[in-house]
């Protein structure tokens, strides 16, 4: 809904007289919760489980459990007013698609498939009691799924500079969590004249969709369109673009060869946000502006959880420690953690892509787990897929795309089998597009 200025001025003055009201009213509105009391009373003879996060793994946990189980009471637990999404984000922030294509209603999907949704901080989890803590009160639960999402660790790159992280996060932000991010990074997109924009690459693993990759194409089409004299100049760890190489690089070199600077083994070992310089293994480089992607960890609720294991040497992996199969904690049965916070689950291939449709796979079968386990079956294991497009032309649009497949061989291990597809086509846009209407259509509709 657009609001007018008459509008606005009506629903500040409304808001001005409420908060005059409730302060001066005695005892607090009995909406206003503590620490110290529950959130949301038990329903008697139903198995609670609380879902915290609402990302592509959360929503999706939250809506097949109430498929799977209508009798179960399922609590979603999420700190933002609204859905938004990071798979076809990049095709946002040039315009292609408009903000309420990646937007959707936490209440509304909640009132139409059954479970409540909450939206408040989740501050931190007592497992052995089996409580969740949050901004506005405790919960109680039967079984707990965390989708944590990822953190940024500026530590590697500050160490315990604060300022340095908020001025980086400010000024050139990654854009991988949803989505103050978001519109900040389009503004710079839109505003940018020209010059040097850097992008420096997360190592692996990282969170894709949003594709580095992707975004840089789409930017440089920018660029290119507006002839722009400008160019993007990719910071990339790795020795070539992955997890699909030969169709980015084909796009690097005929679509933008005068608005891309690829380069690789680019590993970062300073940057200076405030003089605008980085310094890498393959240089030093200066910009005009930057979108900085610092390495990724999984998010803080698996951090408060308890949930972050340890390598042989004790130190902390940055990721959840889960059964691979079943994605419960190795420690805990009944708590999950689903999506991009998951930890190694192979030696074959290590992590699984930590992307939506992946997240997504992990909250319908995580949902198959607990509604089996509260009917007293013994669950069965599933293994996800993954699917991901990246649009790299705009004119034409034209996409290549990514596909895996996963199986448990005789040695009981998860195998990974990868699907390039290279070439770039229009088809494959509209399966881009066809695919996101059904992830959508699935978490939502």
């Amino acid at each position: 809904m657009k609001l007018d200025r008459r509008h606005f001025l009506a629903a500040s003055g409304a808001l001005a007289a409420g908060t005059a009201m409730a302060q001066a009213s005695s005892p607090l509105p009995f909406f206003i919760n503590t620490l110290n009391s529950p959130l949301l009373p038990p329903v008697k003879g139903k198995k609670r489980v609380v879902v915290a996060g609402g990302g592509w793994g959360g929503v999706s946990a939250a809506k097949h459990l109430m498929k799977n189980d209508p009798d179960l009471d399922v609590v979603m637990l999420e700190r933002n007013p609204v859905f938004f999404s990071c798979p076809m984000s990049n095709k946002w922030l040039i315009d292609l698609v408009a903000t309420d294509y990646l937007t959707h209603s936490y209440l509304k999907t909640a009132e139409q498939f059954g479970y409540t949704y909450i939206q408040t901080e989740v501050t931190g989890f007592e497992r052995d009691r089996k409580r969740v803590l949050t901004a506005q009160g405790w919960l109680d639960y039967d079984y707990l799924v965390i989708g944590a999402g990822i953190r940024y660790n500026y530590e590697a790159w500050f160490g315990n500079d604060r300022r340095a992280a908020e001025y980086t996060k400010a000024h050139y932000p990654a854009a991988y969590i949803p989505n103050a991010e978001h519109f900040q990074l389009k503004r710079g997109i839109q505003e940018f004249k020209g010059g040097d924009l850097v992008m420096t690459l997360p190592p692996p693993p990282h969170r894709c969709p949003p594709s580095p990759y992707e975004r840089a194409c789409l930017i440089a089409a920018k660029i290119k369109k507006d002839k722009i004299k400008g160019r993007v100049i990719i910071l990339d760890p790795k020795e070539s673009p992955r997890p699909i190489t030969d169709g980015f690089q084909e796009a690097f070199a005929n679509l933008y060869k005068d608005q891309i600077t690829y380069v690789p083994k680019a590993v970062i070992k300073e940057v200076d946000p405030f003089n605008k310089k980085i310094v890498t293994s393959a240089g030093d480089f200066k910009f005009d502006h930057s979108i900085l992607m610092a390495p990724h960890q999984a998010g803080e609720m698996a951090w408060k959880a308890g949930a972050i294991g340890k390598d042989t040497e004790g130190k902390y992996t940055g990721w959840a420690a889960v059964d691979p199969i079943f994605l419960n904690l190795k420690d805990d049965p009944d708590t999950y953690v689903i999506g991009d916070a998951v930890g190694v689950v192979s030696p074959q291939f290590k992590f699984y892509p930590k992307a939506g449709h992946v997240a997504n796979a992990h909250g319908r079968i995580v949902a198959r787990y607990i509604a089996d386990r509260a009917a007293g079956k013994s669950p069965k294991a599933v293994l996800p897929d993954n699917l991901c497009f990246m649009m790299v032309n705009i004119d034409p649009l034209q996409d290549i795309a990514v596909r895996f497949k996963y199986h448990i061989d005789e040695k009981g291990i998860i195998i990974q089998d990868q699907f390039d597809d290279n070439y770039r086509t229009e088809d494959m846009v509209n399966e881009d597009f066809g695919w996101a209407a059904r992830m959508y259509g699935d978490m939502f509709g």
